[in-house]
């Protein structure tokens, strides 16, 4: 492997990066994999995906950390920057057959030194509750029952899922509690479990409780209460992630049909929407404060939606192949005073920054929501963090500075090099496709709340982006001049941003990229009318739900490393450093500046 300085060839593995806060370096002694180091053989098998769990230990060294390799699930100790990793010594191992771990989630409310609750998906549908400490097994849900054939001998059986028998491609147990999960499907759908309730010895049957544009959710029809609680139907094609908003009210969930959609969880409503470029959304997250949210997937970027105002505010573009995990880094996300002076917007937006990002993370997430409502009136400049990795084995780690999120307010405190780009209205009537549930209660959520895009200056910012001769401090440009920085920049992404050549080539695009479902005939005529004016995705392109390549900022990375022979899979961020895992088994860890300990 070769260091960062060489620079003798594009494809060569970096062991070490730089940022502005300084050198990230990957510490080979603490890597993980299967006992024997040896590069699994990842083709036809999930995605490698880690866990990691805080069991409170009095030693000092709670870290826990849990990863899937092919049919293998290991659960060891994680030393992180501290030791060396001791892979003889894994706390417990399990090898599955006839099926694969896909995904797994710890119950951090519960979790103690002689106890861990862990919940694993599989390939087949199952989702497994298992204690790797005390290494027990204490539940299986959608589990395969015996049934009579009926169309033969009474005396064969098949064996069914009783639930849902396509590939779990997600699941996380609900925030604050300790006994609800959810659960996502290939098969696009959602299942809400209890782990104190059994999932009877018949399948469910449901009844609707609310329907929305592309989306029902039942629940299960029976004399006891039962498992699933709730079935969600989304989309069209797999649901391949969800992700829960910081303080458990909402849920982002991203699908092959390349919507992102969000949800008030408890209400059962939709709050907002978002298509993607091209192609299926693959992962999603959410900031440290939930104001913003970071999809990426087939079309090679990274997109910035912001919760409050339901539109896309910047993409980025760093990634040569499809993007599979995208994450914020709370630790690095940054919050500064700045001179009263200096701002000359209204607003309400600078109070709603009052959330201090500190490095020590007790409780992080909560600390910060609980200071969103602050009624200090100095305004803050706030620049947020994230990561992202994918099928091209690189990393990529971006900053969302002030002059993205409040592209009306003076950029003179910005930290990064801008360059004001022309922005294209959207074409009327876009500002119909927002928030559009059959029992819509919060539409004060895309109105009262949110600055229209028309109330928007016409100059939209490009930040970290490449240089452009017609850039002006000024902002005043000519209308000349500005069309040739568009053609520049453009240029330089002429893969993605030719939307004309998107156009004419649409069916070609991506097979994946289909249109959105019908809804039941029980809809409202409002809602089926709004659903036929969404239904073909080629038809999003210029809307708010979909700008253009030239309708918004376009970041480009901090830095954009290949770190890896195969596909990335994960991307996770330790106070102390970042996680990464590829597809041939090895989970590495990246080492923050000034954190490596001497004894490595």
């Amino acid at each position: 492997m070769a260091a960062e300085g060489g620079g003798k060839e594009m494809n060569e593995i970096k062991t070490q990066f730089t940022t502005r806060e300084g050198v990230y370096k990957l510490l080979t002694h603490s890597e993980y994999s299967r006992p024997n180091r040896v590069p699994f053989n990842s083709q036809g098998s999930n995605p490698v995906k880690v866990s990691f769990v805080n069991v409170n230990d009095q030693s000092g060294n709670g870290d826990r950390i849990c990863f899937n390799v092919g049919r293998e699930l290991y659960f060891y100790i994680y030393k992180g920057v501290r030791k060396a990793a001791d892979l003889s010594k894994p706390i417990d191992k399990r090898i599955y057959k006839g099926t694969q771990p896909t995904c797994h989630d710890f119950n951090h409310l519960t979790a103690t030194a002689e106890s861990v609750s862990l919940l694993v998906g599989f390939s087949a549908g199952q989702v497994q509750l298992i204690d790797p400490i005390k290494k027990e097994t204490s539940k299986l849900f959608n589990e395969e029952v015996s049934l009579k054939d009926t169309a033969c001998c009474s005396k064969n059986l098949k064996l069914v899922e009783l639930i849902d028998k396509s590939r779990v491609t997600c699941v996380k147990w609900v925030p604050g509690s300790e006994s609800l999960f959810l659960v996502s499907h290939a098969s696009g759908n959602m299942y809400l479990y209890n782990v104190e309730h059994t999932c009877g010895t018949t399948a469910p049957h449901y009844q609707l409780l609310k329907q929305g544009e592309n989306y029902s959710v039942h629940t299960c029809k029976s004399k006891s209460t039962r498992n699933p609680l709730l079935k969600w139907t989304v989309g069209e094609g797999a649901l391949n992630e969800f992700a829960f908003s910081p303080d458990g009210k909402f849920l982002a969930c991203v699908s092959q049909d390349g919507f992102l959609r969000v949800f008030n969880f408890d209400a059962v409503e939709l709050h907002g929407t978002m298509k993607s470029y091209f192609g299926g959304l693959l992962c999603v997250c959410w900031s440290p404060d939930g104001k913003y949210i970071v999809a990426g997937g087939e079309d090679d970027l990274v997109t910035v939606w912001s919760f409050l105002d339901c539109r896309v505010i910047a993409r980025g573009h760093g990634h040569k192949s499809w993007v599979s995990v995208v994450a914020f880094d709370h630790y690095t996300t940054s919050v500064e005073e700045s001179d009263p002076m200096e701002f000359s917007g209204s607003d309400e937006d600078f109070q709603d920054q009052m959330i201090h990002f500190g490095r020590d993370r007790a409780n992080s997430t909560q600390s910060r929501l609980s200071k969103r409502n602050s009624t200090d009136s100095r305004p803050v400049s706030v620049t947020y963090r994230f990561g992202s990795v994918g099928q091209d084995t690189q990393l990529c780690l971006w900053d969302l500075t002030e002059d993205i999120l409040f592209p009306h307010l003076p950029l003179s405190r910005t930290r990064t090099h801008t360059n004001v780009m022309n922005a294209t209205s959207p074409p009327a009537g876009a500002t119909i496709i927002t928030n559009t549930s059959s029992n819509t209660t919060n539409g004060n959520n895309s109105g009262a709340n949110t600055p229209g895009i028309n109330s928007i200056a016409a100059t939209l910012p490009r930040s970290n982006s490449l240089p452009h001769s017609a850039a002006s401090s000024g902002g005043g440009i000519s209308s000349g001049i500005m069309d040739s920085a568009i053609a520049t920049g453009v240029s330089k992404f002429a893969t993605l941003s030719l939307h004309d050549r998107k156009e004419r080539h649409h069916e070609k695009d991506h097979k994946r990229n289909h249109s959105m479902g019908h809804i039941s005939s029980k809809s409202s005529d409002k809602l089926n009318l709004l659903t036929k004016t969404k239904t073909d995705p080629a038809k999003t392109l210029g809307t708010l739900l979909c700008p253009r390549m030239e309708d918004v900022p376009l970041l480009e990375p901090l830095i954009c490393k290949k770190i890896a022979h195969e596909r990335l899979t994960v991307l996770i961020f330790l106070e102390d450093c970042l996680v990464t895992a590829c597809q041939e088994g090895f989970i590495c860890t990246w080492a923050r500046p000034g954190k490596v300990v001497s004894s490595f």
